[in-house]
């Protein structure tokens, strides 16, 4: 697998976590706020924050698992990209059902492009077992 690929990987994974981060911290709090704003009942707030805080810390792990993948990958190890195509065909899934949904409010690419980038660099190739190279 080169260098390059891995990189990719890499870096879309620590894309994730920092979007996980986001979600979590400053989403959470403008969700909060639209919430009250909106005068949704407490016990019903309470429920889409806990979904919306489940949410970030799902995509927490799922950066964290492609993390380890590709440092794994990057110190020649055979590790296996099969758990992180599932973490790109997931997002890629949500964001085109999100945008169809939206009537294509292209806030949603925000999962399209991790999702993509990681199907991209870990779909199976020949070089695969191969050790990195530059």
């Amino acid at each position: 697998m080169s260098r390059l690929r891995i990189g990719v990987g890499l870096a879309t994974a620590v894309l994730l976590l920092l979007s996980s981060a986001a979600h979590s911290i400053a989403g959470g709090r403008q969700v909060a706020a639209e919430l009250a704003a909106a005068q949704v009942p407490p016990d019903l707030a309470l429920g889409l924050q806990v979904g919306w805080q489940f949410g970030g810390a799902a995509m927490l792990v799922f950066g964290l698992i492609a993390l380890e993948a590709f440092v794994g990958r990057w110190r020649g190890r055979a590790v296996s990209l099969r758990p992180v195509r599932f973490i790109g065909a997931i997002y890629l899934l949500f964001a085109a059902w999100a945008l169809v949904r939206s009537n294509f409010d292209p806030f949603f690419l925000v999962f399209a492009v991790p999702g993509a980038l990681l199907l991209a660099v870990a779909w199976p190739r020949a070089d695969d077992d191969a050790p990195p190279t530059g």
